[in-house]
């Protein structure tokens, strides 16, 4: 089997808002065609129009190739091969960042290749299963301008999720910092007011994570905060302070009596050895695409076993995302949540309409992926229309 083309789809909700910090108004898509008739697809959480030109742009020496100039004619039934190959031929320009976050959209469409060609979903490629069920958490972030109108907003959410069964949800609580919502700028206590507000409506029995997305800028500064929570039983605190803070990651992970999560923007397990070693973490976040897809999630899953330490995947994107989540999730028993946004508590129009998911929610959990594959088809209508909306933009 050969790969004979591949296709790069920029997407757009086209009632995007410049002022919403979320990442699910844009997606890029591939399809990686073979010469057998199979199609792969996958997604990376990136820039889409830079992730395109990352995968399009030709190269003109040995170590600093174009993806898909490296992976026309090659046999997609060797993924962990091929990641290598990319890996090492975009050197001079990759390595990390947007290269390997546009790799990772590459290599899930591989894997779907290697699900499809067998005919069995992409988690029995890789082992045994080790559940009978998934156990998703309904990530909320409400699409208001007031804090009044975000608590009541963020409360009837998790209200409705728990109703429809959730077991787990997760709030994006961030008032301070680079990912301020909609303006929403306000002091720290605006986020113990948002977890008190939300337990105290769903009860003692749902798992709640809180997301600050990297508004703290001190270490103190964040247990201040954590503190705040006793009694309110956080299952973990995301991305406290910035990314590249090591030691006061270090620190924080050994002060907190709060599980500390993080790594979603990390790019290779190279990354996750830093953050888990030096920077003492407790739950492990890739995003699967952006860490470098499914061939090097796999890896990151493992370090974090060997380590004792918890894998809880980022997938703030489409229902491709959540379906490449849902096959990672059958063989790693040391990932007791991972992220989903069902159509229902979303705004994300990408998010509703983009895929035909097989994944059935019923209960609190989802059924194990059964078809070949991802177990996911685009919606080519859908497609299109998201398609015009960006070519409108670029």
């Amino acid at each position: 089997m050969k790969v004979v083309d591949i296709r790069t789809h920029v997407l757009l909700d086209p009632g995007f808002d410049v002022d919403a910090t979320s990442s699910a108004q844009d997606t890029i898509v591939v399809e990686v065609e073979t010469d057998e008739g199979i199609v792969g697809i996958g997604e990376t959480d990136l820039n889409a129009w830079i992730a395109r030109a990352c995968i399009e742009a030709p190269g003109t020496h040995t170590m600093d190739r174009g993806l898909k100039q490296m992976l026309l004619g090659q046999d997609p039934l060797d993924p962990e091969r091929l990641w290598q190959e990319l890996y090492v031929g975009s050197a001079m320009s990759g390595r990390r960042g947007a290269v390997v976050h546009a790799l990772g959209a590459l290599d899930i469409a591989l894997w779907d290749i290697c699900g499809k060609a067998r005919g069995v979903p992409c988690w029995q490629l890789w082992g045994e299963a080790t559940r009978t069920e998934l156990t998703p958490y309904a990530s909320l972030q409400p699409e208001v301008d007031s804090f009044d109108g975000y608590v009541s907003s963020m409360v009837g959410w998790a209200t409705r999720a728990r109703a429809m069964g959730f077991r787990a949800c997760k709030l994006e609580a961030t008032f301070s910092g680079p990912y301020v919502h909609k303006g929403l700028a306000g002091p720290d206590e605006r986020i113990t007011e948002v977890v008190t507000a939300v337990r105290d409506a769903v009860g003692p029995e749902m798992t709640i994570m809180v997301d600050v997305q990297y508004a703290f800028d001190s270490v103190e500064r964040a247990l201040k905060v954590i503190e705040s929570w006793d009694g309110l039983d956080v299952f973990f605190l995301e991305t406290p302070l910035w990314t590249d803070d090591v030691k006061g990651y270090a620190e924080l992970s050994a002060r907190s009596p709060v599980r500390i999560a993080a790594g979603e923007w990390l790019s290779t397990r190279h990354d996750f050895e830093v953050l888990i070693d030096e920077g003492g973490v407790q739950v492990a976040q890739p995003d699967i695409g952006r860490v470098g897809g499914l061939t090097e999630a796999r890896r990151v899953c493992d370090l974090a076993a060997n380590r004792g330490r918890l894998i809880v995947p980022h997938a703030w994107k489409t229902g491709i995302s959540v379906a490449v989540a849902a096959q990672l999730a059958m063989v790693t028993p040391h990932m007791p949540f991972f992220e989903f946004l069902p159509a229902e508590l979303c705004e994300s129009r990408l998010r509703k309409d983009l895929t035909h998911d097989e994944l059935v929610f019923h209960e609190g959990s989802l059924r194990p992926p059964q078809r070949p594959g991802l177990g996911v088809e685009l919606d080519r209508d859908a497609l299109e229309h998201f398609a015009a909306a960006a070519k409108r933009i670029a």
